[in-house]
């Protein structure tokens, strides 16, 4: 009995405490929920609820980068769009600046297990790809005389995909088959930058050496040490560019501080695509000493004649003959005008004399880089004997002022040459500057 009293007694305790629990449940579950709503608040109140993360941004959220404005019209996101460019291009150097035309390049593909990740979309390596491609046809588009080879890093060594071409074509067919470029593994810097360096050591001087680096892993499996390579580029004047998917790395950043390149980190899809395009134009040259002796001008870099032909094309109607190149039975094609030998395409070194081909549209197009087109000056107001129309395409100037613009736009929609005075609509100024390299009222 004494322990079945015990036990009730136990037992009406516990009974006890919990109908205590019980009356006062509403009241400590009310001040609970107080508190989580509290701390949930304070907790909210670090980040704005506007804010997206950034694979949210790009999709869930997309239209907040477009707005419309009190009419319901999209032309203000247009014009806002069109401003960043122009003011982008002003930012650039509007005065003649020493180029190489002559380019090399080697794309360095990060081909690691690391690009298999989705925090861009739908993954890095299919990104990289797409803008890869877009990169090649607008590089090759502004550098005629250009040629660009392709080197990857992949299971901890650097595997060439494409050779040095000037054709972008045979460039594209190379990245063209994603099972033959399968993530895996760790990626190697020293490696595929020992490749790349290898295949560019019978370059002329005249020419720019660049590598590309698209690196999106955080480690790399070296042989040896990479500082030795770096070394070795910078004597060689191998120019190094990195654009890093993940984070900044000190090795990237000494890659490209000590030979003259850009490095960067992509935020997003769109910060990617900026970086890459950056690289687009050819870089300035770097001041090399001259021999002593050689007068005032001893900082100034020397400029040396080059050799160049011009070759005769073939029509596709001509007997077919073996092409140097791809040892192939072909009609058209190029002859050599040193040992009249024939190639499939041009710009290319011919493989017989060793003479740099090229075509006069080339050359022509390729020294639109040297003497860049001034920005044209936005008009603020409507001049006294304003022209009716606009000097490029003649369409007739609208009459209508706007009330806010941005800057770099103007509010009567005309810009001026400041050589020509001509003036200019919104769109032929962005065609003008962009497409064709120069201005129809100076020829300049």
């Amino acid at each position: 009995m004494a322990r079945d009293n015990d036990f009730m007694e136990v037992d009406s305790d516990s009974d006890i405490s919990i109908l205590d629990g019980g009356h006062n449940a509403p009241s400590k579950g009310k001040g609970k929920a107080k508190a989580t709503d509290k701390h949930r608040a304070d907790k909210g109140k670090g980040k704005p609820k506007d804010q997206a993360y950034t694979w949210e941004a790009s999709y869930t959220r997309s239209w907040d980068t477009v707005q419309e404005d009190e009419a319901g019209s999209l032309q203000s996101a247009v014009d806002d769009w069109m401003t960043r460019g122009r003011r982008r291009r002003q930012q650039g150097p509007g005065a003649a600046i020493r180029r190489s035309i002559i380019r090399h390049l080697v794309l360095i593909l990060d081909l690691s297990s690391s690009m298999l990740d989705r925090d861009m979309r739908p993954t890095r390596f299919a990104l990289t790809l797409q803008y890869s491609r877009e990169f090649i046809l607008e590089w090759f588009d502004q550098n005629p005389l250009g040629q660009i080879g392709i080197v990857g890093m992949r299971a901890g060594i650097g595997e060439r995909i494409c050779e040095m071409s000037g054709n972008p074509q045979e460039v594209l067919k190379s990245i063209s088959d994603r099972h033959k470029l399968l993530p895996t593994g760790d990626p190697s810097l020293q490696n595929a930058i020992e490749m790349a360096r290898n295949s560019m050591s019978h370059l002329p001087t005249h020419s720019s050496r660049e590598l590309l680096i698209i690196f999106g892993s955080l480690t790399t499996c070296d042989p040896g040490n990479i500082h030795d390579t770096l070394d070795a580029c910078v004597k060689n004047k191998i120019r190094i560019s990195v654009v890093a998917l993940a984070a900044e790395m000190k090795i990237c950043r000494d890659l490209c501080d000590k030979s003259g390149g850009q490095f960067g980190v992509a935020m997003n899809e769109g910060h990617y695509k900026d970086l890459l395009f950056e690289l687009v134009p050819p870089p300035a040259q770097r001041a090399s000493t001259r021999a002593a002796g050689a007068g005032a001008g001893a900082t100034n870099p020397a400029a040396d004649l080059m050799m160049m032909g011009f070759p005769t094309r073939l029509p596709d109607a001509s007997p077919p003959s073996l092409c140097v190149c791809h040892a192939e039975l072909k009609s058209e094609g190029f002859i050599c005008p040193r040992c009249l030998s024939k190639v499939c395409s041009v710009p290319t070194d011919c493989d017989v004399c060793g003479l740099m081909i090229v075509s006069s549209p080339h050359l022509a197009r390729s020294y639109h880089h040297l003497f860049p087109v001034k920005p044209f000056e936005p008009l603020r107001e409507i001049p006294e004997r304003p022209a009716a129309v606009c000097h490029a395409c003649a369409r007739p100037f609208s009459a209508t002022v706007q009330q806010s613009t941005a800057d770099g736009m103007s509010p009567v929609g005309r810009y001026q040459c400041p050589e020509c005075q001509n003036d200019f609509c919104s769109d032929c100024d962005v065609f003008l500057h962009d497409v064709v390299h120069c201005c129809p009222g100076c020829g300049k």
